[in-house]
């Protein structure tokens, strides 16, 4: 609690431009959250990219275009405190000392490091085994009530309370105990090209994704080319027909029907048909996004202000913390 008001922390990697899924997902839900009774944290997790390595020069102007993102999609920077997450010192200053306070047989447990490292196999560091530890940081630095994520995120919201409950077990009652929070509206879209993994910005296969920033005719040819299946039938049947179901998945979300009413305007029609008007939902829904997105992409001493005043409130929760936390520790004099 800060003022009365509930904390929230939510963060996304500056890797890439983020997906329709990275949208439907997480980012139109952050506004939702602002006001009523909650103070907002949105972090740009640069931190968190590297543990792929990086381009300095592409990583900073993610950065700077994943925060004009953020704006452009509705977050509003006099409700929430946007920030870069290596502009704050004190998500590293705790995560050292979280280290020592987590197991390494419950960072084998993790399954994003066992994934990542299969996919990274030349580059399999330590930042990928400790990443849960730096993101606990992420959330208990602020003392965060509650934490948006997705089911595959389930699994860190449950080691970052199990790291906060030890500390405070043998340290006193420092941090507030998180509660994972899986909004409402947001269906988990899937790669158009292998819809048995997840859509992701950074899938080698551009036709995998769709980026809030692709212009409609790609969007249009992305969509064309997603993989269905040979009976022609509407449906959304995830087991047998997870193609069409992510089709249907990306249409209800940006059109608001349900799934029911989907099934039911589609009858009859062919792949084509869904294709086209799941294409022209999304060009539809993104429209006001790029059009303010490229309005702020053109005044970028904005966006560093918005990045400094940021950081400057940020800072300020974030020291209060780790004052608590040294001091406990028995660091301060």
């Amino acid at each position: 609690m800060e003022n009365g008001k509930k904390i929230v922390l939510s963060g996304i990697q500056p890797s890439g431009i983020p997906t329709i899924g990275n949208y439907v997902g997480a980012l139109r839900n952050w506004p939702l959250l602002q006001g009523e009774g909650r103070l907002c944290y949105y972090c740009v997790a640069n931190l968190h990219a590297i543990t792929v390595k990086q381009d300095p020069d592409v990583l900073r102007e993610n950065t700077l275009s994943l925060t004009a993102l953020l704006l452009a999609c509705g977050v509003d920077p006099k409700e929430s405190v946007i920030f870069v997450q290596s502009d704050v010192k004190e998500h590293c200053e705790l995560s050292w000392v979280l280290n020592c306070a987590t197991y390494m047989g419950e960072l084998n447990r993790m399954t994003q490091f066992k994934d990542k490292s299969a996919k990274h196999a030349d580059n399999i560091n330590a930042g990928l085994f400790t990443y849960p530890v730096l993101m606990a940081a992420d959330i208990l630095l602020y003392q965060s009530d509650i934490v948006p994520v997705g089911e595959d995120q389930r699994q860190h919201i449950e080691i970052c309370r199990d790291i906060a409950i030890r500390f405070n077990r043998s340290h006193g009652e420092i941090f507030t105990i998180p509660e994972g929070y899986t909004p409402k509206f947001g269906a988990r879209v899937m790669s158009l090209q292998n819809p048995a993994q997840k859509m992701s910005k950074s899938d080698p296969n551009p036709n995998g994704f769709v980026s809030i920033i692709d212009t409609p005719d790609v969007i249009r040819k992305k969509l064309r080319k997603a993989v269905t299946d040979c009976d022609g039938i509407v449906k959304y049947d995830l087991a047998n027909k997870a193609g069409v179901s992510n089709l249907l998945a990306i249409y209800t979300s940006f059109t608001g029907k349900t799934m029911q009413e989907a099934e039911e305007h589609f009858a009859g029609q062919n792949y084509g048909a869904l294709k086209n008007e799941t294409a022209d939902a999304v060009i539809e829904g993104l429209a006001p996004i790029q059009a303010e997105y490229a309005r702020l992409m053109a005044n970028k001493d904005y966006l560093h202000e918005i990045m400094h005043d940021g950081a400057l409130r940020a800072g300020e929760a974030a020291a209060k913390t780790v004052k608590k936390v040294y001091a406990a520790m028995g660091f301060n004099a």
